[in-house]
């Protein structure tokens, strides 16, 4: 499946691996948007992602507004 989850800017790397390391571990892609002021934190544990070998497109990270990115996440089919 595909999990969705929305980061705070508090503990930026430990809220999106809280909720990436169950979700690529259980075989899900994911969908992570971070806070806007931590977004470089996230992006980083996408490189290290693919690093160790997950593949391209299995942990996706959108960046921006909180308001237009969430939107879109709980929105689009």
């Amino acid at each position: 499946g595909v999990v969705a989850g929305i980061g705070a800017w508090n503990y930026p790397i430990q809220i999106a691996l809280w909720k990436s390391a169950p979700a690529l571990a259980a075989g899900n892609a994911m969908i992570f948007k971070p806070s806007e002021v931590t977004s470089l934190t996230t992006l980083k544990l996408a490189e290290i992602y693919t690093e160790a070998g997950v593949p391209n497109g299995v942990f996706n990270v959108l960046t921006g507004s909180g308001r237009e990115v969430g939107t879109w996440i709980t929105e689009h089919p």
